[in-house]
């Protein structure tokens, strides 16, 4: 274990059936129903889990990414929702998107951006996260496929980050408080 981290919350082993098993929920919802399936990638956290969600799938969907943020520096949210890149499509109005995210704590930034690609006259539009935190959520917001529900604390790893740091550790771990409070 990284020297760095406290506990590990999800292995390897829970990634690989939480993945499997959201795998088969959109394989199901869409399967034969979805002409153009688009994974949305949410930059930067998200790589990891929507590359393994896509090789579980059956489906042959499209993929996607946007980098959107409401993060400042550290461990504190901004509350504002930034677009910091975006994507464009001509065919929008056919694509049924599910927005694949890393980890859900207000719910500010997914529902901000469901209602975006909304209004942009996507198809449908899906929200699927790895971790969902509900105690932090400052808005009514859940998501459409959920992997773990986590507890208050500062997860790193597969994807996630503590100042661009851990994101490649195999699997969700706690960041001890003394790396983060300095």
């Amino acid at each position: 274990m990284n020297k760095d981290i406290l506990k590990v919350l999800v292995d390897e082993q829970e990634i690989d059936r939480v993945t499997t098993r959201i795998a088969g929920e959109i394989d199901r919802d869409f399967g034969g129903k979805s002409e153009h399936l688009v994974l949305l990638g949410i930059l930067k956290g998200s790589l990891p889990f929507m590359a393994e969600l896509m090789k579980k799938l059956t489906l042959n969907p499209e993929i996607e990414v946007m980098k959107v943020s409401s993060y400042g520096t550290g461990t504190k949210t901004s509350g504002s929702i930034k677009i910091i890149l975006d994507w464009q499509r001509p065919n929008i109005e056919e694509c049924d998107i599910v927005v694949v995210e890393d980890i859900i704590d207000s719910g500010r930034t997914l529902s901000y951006l469901c209602e975006y690609l909304k209004q942009k006259g996507a198809k449908s539009v899906h929200t699927c996260t790895l971790l969902d935190k509900p105690s932090r959520r400052e808005v009514d917001f859940v998501p459409d496929y959920c992997g773990v529900t986590v507890p208050d604390e500062f997860v790193v790893g597969f994807g996630l980050d503590y100042a661009e740091k851990y994101r490649a550790l195999p699997y969700i771990g706690v960041l001890k408080p003394e790396v983060y409070a300095k």
